[in-house]
């Protein structure tokens, strides 16, 4: 693994006799002997445990492109199998198999590991951070076709680009091999599989997929959680960006039972964010997605549910059962059902008033300035459209890699961006400012891609044409709140009305007009439409559902059932 060779002694600790001793009191079972090339668990099972050595060795098995195996670690006494999937009970990402003298080992399941890395302070750090470098060590193999899922098709068709983008999104190891490359060709050609199949995926365990949807690729993958629809959540959370992911950590943290639902990926708009560079204490700049997916970590650690990708298709607020007044249906058929609600499903991309842009949509039309992007739209020119701080961000990102970039604003940069990013687009050598200026028009189709666009002048109505095959919307967005059927109240443009603004002054600050249904970042009107503010507001809700619970439900804060 690559990132082993600097960081070895942190991606495989090995523990120390009183650590074990330690770590012994949250095994889920006794020590077990697996005898010469016994498998301790396969490629893609579901809630495998996590082993912890105590005699000999095992080696970690991951399958990589058309099929080849390799061993990726080999683990000795005093080392924990397993990376972060076992800390959520996810399908595992490589086989482990007992070395040539057998192994004694001892079983931690996804509940019992969870409490030992809560339980003890520095079991947990070191357990922590070798499952995540782990995981990116296993990304990092992805990449050269060495671990994790394998797509085959063109590398810029628009259904390669959604399912790189999704698996990217969500943390997991990939690789992309043409179809017109002779590994591609041949494996398409022995797999007999029409043009109008692809792309394919081929998952960890060797499952073969034509053309999957997001939600096929992720039940291949066993990312979601088995939901058992008997269990009544203390807080349901629809949205996984910064503030729904900040209600997750404090609310298992603090011993509620948490269930966070996405019809994407964890991060929301943030976790496409190419660079945030104005949150505290980050002085250097985080990406979005190493952002969302260390908060996506702790959210697993204190034992939340994450369900990605499931989409919520309607919020009833009206059910009889005082002890589940709420419930969510879900895009699989599933009901979930919750003592409280918290609306985090922010805002959906807004699509600009022009004819074409649905069609392109993945064929040269982005919403978000990824290293997926990045890579299709190298040494090219492209255009982009916003003049709000992601606007900003993706332009300073996207800058220094394509020849030429046309930045398409309404207004002046210093009306709506943040002045060291207007700085930093002045000292951009390759940059063209058109202000006062709007697309009004698209020129290409999904097969052949985006050829060019079409500039209006505002004022005066005068257009110029533009021979661009990316561009890049970041024009704004708009709430995401179709799926409450009218539960709680909203203002004029569809944000959730809490608080003072509910009108009867009976509301806690984030509450909403249905008691026990609560609204936090972008969703909410009035909200502050920065990270940091979606993550406080994450955080401050918690106390109010506490409040409600307690009032309401009869239960005490932080009493799990």
């Amino acid at each position: 693994m690559a990132i082993s060779d600097d960081r070895k002694g942190q991606t495989y600790p090995t523990l120390s006799a009183l650590q074990i001793g330690t770590a012994r009191r949250f095994a889920s079972g006794e020590p077990r002997r697996f005898g010469p090339g016994d498998i301790l668990y396969e490629i893609g099972t579901r809630n495998a445990p996590s082993w912890l050595l105590l005699e000999g060795s095992a080696d970690a098995i991951q399958r990589g492109a058309a099929g080849r195996s390799s061993v990726i670690a080999t683990y000795a006494p005093g080392q924990f199998t397993g990376e972060t999937n076992q800390l959520s009970g996810h399908a595992t990402l490589a086989s482990v198999v007992a070395g040539d003298k057998g192994v004694l080992a001892i079983p931690f399941d996804a509940p019992h590991l969870r409490a030992l890395v809560i339980g003890s302070a520095d079991l947990g750090e070191a357990i922590m951070r070798a499952f995540i470098l782990r995981r990116v060590s296993l990304i990092e193999e992805g990449r050269i076709g060495g671990a994790g899922s394998v797509l085959v098709g063109r590398r810029d068709a628009p259904d390669i680009v959604r399912l790189s983008g999704f698996l990217t999104r969500n943390g997991y190891p990939h690789a992309i091999i043409a179809a017109c490359e002779a590994e591609g060709r041949e494996l398409v050609e022995r797999l007999g599989i029409a043009s109008e199949d692809l792309p394919l995926m081929i998952c960890p365990n060797g499952t073969l997929l034509r053309n999957p949807s997001d939600a096929d690729a992720a039940s291949c993958l066993g990312i979601m959680p088995d939901l058992d629809p008997k269990s009544v959540y203390d807080v349901a959370i629809v949205g996984a960006g910064p503030a729904g992911l900040a209600t997750a950590v404090y609310g298992a943290s603090e011993g509620l039972s948490v269930l966070v639902l996405d019809s994407r990926a964890f991060g929301g708009q943030a976790g496409a964010s190419a660079r945030i560079e104005n949150y505290l204490g980050f002085p250097t700049g985080i990406s979005g997605q190493a952002l969302a997916g260390r908060a996506f970590n702790q959210a697993t650690k204190f034992g939340a549910e994450l369900a990605i990708p499931l989409t919520v298709g309607k919020l009833c607020c009206h059910g009889a059962d005082a002890e589940a007044p709420f419930s969510l249906e879900l895009s699989n058929g599933c009901t979930a059902r919750a003592r409280s609600i918290v609306i985090a499903s922010g805002a959906r991309y807004r699509r600009p008033d022009v004819p074409n842009v649905d069609a392109l949509e993945g064929a040269g039309v982005s919403y978000w300035a990824s290293p997926i992007e990045a890579r299709l739209c190298a040494g090219e020119e492209v255009t982009l459209v916003g003049g709000g701080n992601s606007a900003g961000q993706a332009v300073a990102y996207l800058a220094p890699q394509v020849r030429h970039l046309h930045l398409v604003v309404r207004r002046p940069l210093e009306q709506t961006m943040s002045q060291y990013l207007i700085d930093r687009i002045a000292a951009l050598p390759n940059i063209e400012l058109h202000v006062g200026s709007e697309i009004a028009g698209l020129h290409g189709d999904r097969e052949t891609g985006l050829t060019g666009a079409t500039f209006r002048d505002v004022r005066t109505g005068e257009t110029e044409e533009c021979a661009s095959r990316h561009l890049f919307l970041f024009i704004g967005a708009d709430p995401n709140t179709s799926w409450l059927d009218g539960c709680v109240a909203i203002d004029g443009k569809g944000f959730v009305l809490t608080g003072e603004r509910v009108g009867d002054g009976e509301r806690l600050p984030l509450e909403t007009s249905c008691p026990g249904i609560f609204a936090v970042g972008d969703v909410r009107a009035g909200s502050t439409k920065r990270v940091a503010a979606a993550v406080g507001e994450g955080a401050a809700v918690i106390a109010q559902i506490h409040s409600f619970l307690a009032r309401n439900v009869g239960r005490l804060p932080g009493m799990r059932q």
